[in-house]
């Protein structure tokens, strides 16, 4: 092993903080525009898990949203969905490539490519554990908005952060999310990055031998996006229990009740089923387009698409 080797160096451009700081700022663009542009998905989603006999399903779902509160009720929670989610994908992404640069050098040139998958795992677990920071007052503002009955809680944006404030001794803001908040991010984001590169990885090995950088970019990125969908629906699988966890915290029924008495009364099934097939449809669909815009952005900067052999 050569004492020079450096993870650094070894994509197309130096990982510098240039790059870092470009990566963060691809990570705010791939998860805020995707996060808040499916927002009348997640507004169905969270109301199926908190009221499911009245929400049955997504398109029944939406049609009683739109009958009850109109077009704004399938838009509710739009601000902290958009700033939550850009703060969070810029911790995301940006903190991935500084931790997997981090451990690889940590654990050498040999170590580190006979065990990738650690190191995509160990850099997707610790960039998430800084990124829910970031996110969890937001997430728990955007699920009150979203699951309060119409007319019993602030909608705008910034009446929404002043009445969580408020009520924080009830509401535990604005952290007392984070514990489910990370027991359903932190799986998802290392389900999301390590079968993204695997996915990848086998798709340079089998269907596109060729050195990655012998193919158009309009190719990359196409592996880009169907890698990124893939890994999309086996996350929304792994987290899903703890997202329909984190939806029955926001609903004034549970308040003052632990995180244990909710997911004993609900039942582990009802957690892990209830508003899945919505959540494989939005989760699938946001990663594959989070990861497309997040490797577009890094190709027009020059520093190449994500992955390979």
């Amino acid at each position: 092993m050569s004492a020079k080797w450096d993870a650094r160096y070894l994509g197309p451009v130096p990982h510098d903080a240039a790059y870092y700081s470009k990566c963060m700022l691809g990570g705010v663009l791939a998860c805020g525009i995707t996060h808040a542009g499916i927002t009348p998905l997640d507004v169905t989603k969270c109301n199926m898990q908190v009221n499911p006999a009245k929400f049955t399903g997504l398109g029944s779902g939406l049609k009683t949203l739109l009958r009850e509160e109109g077009s704004n009720g399938i838009w509710k929670g739009f601000g902290p969905t958009f700033v939550g989610y850009s703060l969070q994908g810029m911790f995301k992404y940006g903190l991935y490539e500084v931790f997997k640069d981090f451990y690889m050098n940590l654990a050498g040139e040999e170590i580190s490519e006979k065990y990738k998958g650690a190191i995509w795992l160990a850099g997707s677990a610790s960039a998430e554990a800084f990124a829910d920071v970031a996110l969890c007052p937001l997430e728990m503002t955007k699920v009150k908005i979203q699951t309060s009955p119409a007319g019993s809680f602030p909608t705008a944006f910034g009446a929404a952060l002043k009445e969580m404030s408020k009520q924080k001794v009830e509401t535990r803001y604005p952290f007392g999310s984070l514990v489910p908040l990370w027991s359903r991010q932190i799986p998802y984001t290392m389900a999301k990055f390590y079968f993204f590169e695997k996915t990848v990885q086998l798709f340079y090995t089998h269907v596109f031998p060729e050195p990655k950088d012998t193919y158009s970019k309009t190719t990359q990125l196409g592996v880009t996006f169907a890698s990124g969908y893939i890994a999309g629906v086996v996350c929304a699988v792994v987290s899903h229990p703890a997202d329909s966890l984190v939806s029955q915290l926001g609903k004034a029924a549970n308040k003052g009740k632990s995180i244990g008495t909710i997911a004993s009364e609900v039942g582990f099934g009802t957690l892990a089923t209830k508003g899945l097939g919505t959540r494989v449809l939005m989760i699938g669909t946001l990663t594959g387009f989070q990861w497309w815009i997040y490797d577009t952005f890094k190709a027009t900067m020059g520093m190449g698409t994500t992955g390979g052999k």
